[in-house]
């Protein structure tokens, strides 16, 4: 005795894949942890904008589901057209050099503790010589009062010293 079987009942319809899934079909930026808490993202490719906003969008859901504090993305100058997106997806501007832009977001529900750029150093160097090439000591006070008048042409009245440094390999060249 043969029997067969034959059905009447529609296929299957595929589960839609959930959102993690989703997005590790689509990617995430390369990014690296800092000491803090945060990450770190070097843009370094050419990309599509439509590309790239899917991708930080990926990443930064996994980011907060880490726990990631600040997120801090370095764009350079010839990918300045991922600066707008980057922007609308809730990034601001914390600073930029002659050959690159620092975007940050602060990604958890605490207040935003990303320190503000630091973008100046003022320091004073005085010693006094007289005519035969002798140093001579001035007072720290009077020297900083001095220096800041032949620098600047302003005159101030000393209050405190915030700090002292030696920095024995020392150049004009900003740090980064």
């Amino acid at each position: 005795m043969e029997i067969s079987f034959t059905s009447s009942l529609p296929p299957m319809k595929q589960p839609k894949p959930d959102a993690e899934k989703t997005f590790q079909q689509i990617g995430l930026l390369n990014a690296v942890e800092d000491t803090y808490g945060g990450v770190k993202v070097d843009v370094e490719e050419s990309m599509d904008c439509n590309v790239y906003v899917h991708l930080l969008r990926a990443s930064t859901t996994q980011w907060r589901k880490q726990g990631k504090k600040g997120v801090w993305i370095k764009l350079p100058i010839q990918l300045a057209n991922l600066v707008e997106p980057t922007v609308k997806e809730g990034f601001r501007y914390h600073h930029a050099e002659s050959d690159y832009l620092m975007l940050v977001q602060w990604i958890p529900e605490t207040p935003d503790t990303l320190p503000a750029n630091a973008s100046h150093t003022v320091g004073i160097g005085a010693f006094v010589i007289n005519d035969t090439g002798e140093v001579l000591g001035e007072d720290i006070c009077k020297a900083a009062i001095r220096e800041v008048k032949e620098e600047t042409d302003i005159d101030t009245e000393f209050v405190e010293i915030l700090a002292f440094r030696l920095e024995v390999s020392f150049s004009l060249k900003k740090r980064t």
